[in-house]
């Protein structure tokens, strides 16, 4: 008896440390993302920075801002894209409710928009968007509507609750490879 008893202790200070592990983790990537969040506006504004002529040679690299007007209202508009963007990324990689597919939509609306700021060509460009949206969001909306039918059958034929049902399709990933690979 004696011996379950050290065992178990040693069992529990196992997961006790693992668990302190997990956490320090998770406090450390939940850190780094709240720092890349709070510091959007930096990037936001940095276009501020970048010249008003319509040609930016540097030691690196020659910017042409083609249909804009300068470099600095170029920039601004990749930055209206890229901030949102990014966020939204943030935000479908960190979340757990079971319709974090939707966000999906505004990604690619967003990647659509910034392909089409870089492109500056194309004058009309967010004029057609939809159309190239369209079959995203045929395969997020009834998936997304298929879920939700799934989760209010089994609210129905169970005696479970409405966060009880969330929790159970929340995902719990491992890293964020896990997340990756949980999405394809």
């Amino acid at each position: 008896m004696d011996k379950q008893k050290q065992k178990s202790t040693k069992e529990k200070l196992k997961f006790q440390h693992t668990d302190k592990r997990s956490n320090s983790k998770l406090i450390i990537n939940g850190s780094i993302i709240g720092v890349l969040i709070s510091i959007t506006p930096i990037f936001f504004y940095s276009y501020i920075y970048f010249p008003d002529t319509k040609v930016w040679e540097n030691f690196l690299f020659t910017y042409n801002s083609g249909f804009y007007e300068d470099v600095r209202t170029s920039f601004w508009m990749i930055m209206t894209k890229l901030i949102p963007l990014f966020l939204l990324f943030i935000w479908f990689f960190t979340c757990r409710h079971w319709w974090y597919h939707s966000i999906l939509v505004p990604i690619a609306m967003f990647t659509y928009q910034l392909i089409g700021t870089i492109n500056e060509d194309v004058i009309f460009f967010d004029n057609f968007d939809l159309i190239y949206m369209l079959p995203i969001m045929a395969i997020i909306i009834p998936s997304i509507y298929l879920i939700r039918a799934k989760m209010f059958n089994k609210i129905n034929y169970a005696d479970k609750s409405m966060q009880e049902l969330e929790e159970e399709f929340m995902m719990k990933p491992k890293g964020v490879w896990g997340t990756i690979k949980q999405y394809f």
